[in-house]
């Protein structure tokens, strides 16, 4: 999953910006799942560019609400 830019998630539609928080929390889980069960993660900072990215899109979702 490619990390989104600001600019890019505002051209998305709020469903769309539903679907693509749906992916990320999907592949949040698999990163996890693989930590939990004593696994090396492939690339450490990646959970953190997932909930930074779900964070970002819900933020300016809210914003698009509005």
């Amino acid at each position: 999953m490619v990390i989104l830019r600001t600019d890019e998630i505002m051209d998305l539609s709020l469903s769309e910006m539903e679907e693509k928080i749906s992916e990320l929390k999907n592949e949040l889980l698999k990163e996890r799942s693989k930590i939990a069960s004593g696994g090396v993660p492939e690339n450490p900072g990646k959970i953190k560019e997932i909930r930074r990215t779900i964070a970002r899109i819900q933020t300016l979702k809210r914003h698009k609400e509005k």
